[in-house]
């Protein structure tokens, strides 16, 4: 006879589910298993960035028929981050938010990230007040294969000028990314996710997106 160990959990409508343990046992097999998957990639895209002295272009493997995407290293509370990066004027950084979302800024010197935060106002913040209010505990900055940052001078500049101000915040249609990609273009489309100011910025610079930790 087969002995099945089951677990009871709420439905509903408010009664008991019997779930069959080993479920929950290949649920969790398979989960350590994409981590695993997760954490291998970004070990062997540190590898492959610290064989290459300079930066590569995003060009340069489209010339040779390979496939990149916009970003190699996503920021990570969970995995390991093992490059650090020192911030410089115009840099995007970002850190977690409930371990599912992104909250970027933009550094303009001095310790200071200027944010637009959920109530509309722009402000700027230390790094310290950046991450307080959200769940995660580090900052990230976007950087290039060797540890430079991204940056644009004059987006820090636009973000300055609009310190104080109000802006009709949404979390989808004008949020934390538009407004940073306002002060990089300020003509072009609207963007609404983290996913797509990556590729913009991939494309803008034409190189791959690499998370750093900030060196604060």
């Amino acid at each position: 006879m087969i002995l099945f160990l089951l677990i009871f959990v709420s439905g509903i409508s408010g009664g008991v589910m019997p779930i069959p343990f080993f479920w929950l046992g290949a649920a969790a097999v398979s989960a350590l298993a994409v981590k695993e998957l997760v954490s291998d990639d970004r070990k062997k895209q540190q590898l492959k960035r610290r064989q290459s002295p300079s930066a590569k272009r995003l060009d340069e493997y489209n010339e040779r028929g390979e496939k990149s995407s916009a970003v190699a290293i996503y920021p990570s509370e969970l995995f390991n981050t093992d490059q650090v990066a020192k911030p410089a004027i115009g840099a995007i950084v970002c850190c977690g938010i409930g371990g599912v979302l992104d909250h970027t800024g933009i550094w303009v010197g001095d310790d200071t990230i200027i944010e637009l935060g959920g109530n509309g106002l722009i402000k700027p913040v230390s790094p310290a007040r950046f991450t307080q209010e959200r769940s995660g505990k580090r900052v990230f900055i976007a950087c290039d294969s060797t540890a430079m940052p991204l940056v644009s001078e004059l987006a820090a500049q636009r973000a300055i000028e609009q310190i104080y101000q109000y802006r009709d915040y949404h979390l989808i249609e004008n949020n934390c990314h538009q407004f940073i990609w306002q002060c990089i273009e300020p003509n072009s489309e609207p963007l609404t996710t983290f996913r797509e100011l990556n590729k913009r910025l991939a494309k803008r610079h034409n190189k791959q997106v690499y998370w750093d930790l900030c060196l604060l």
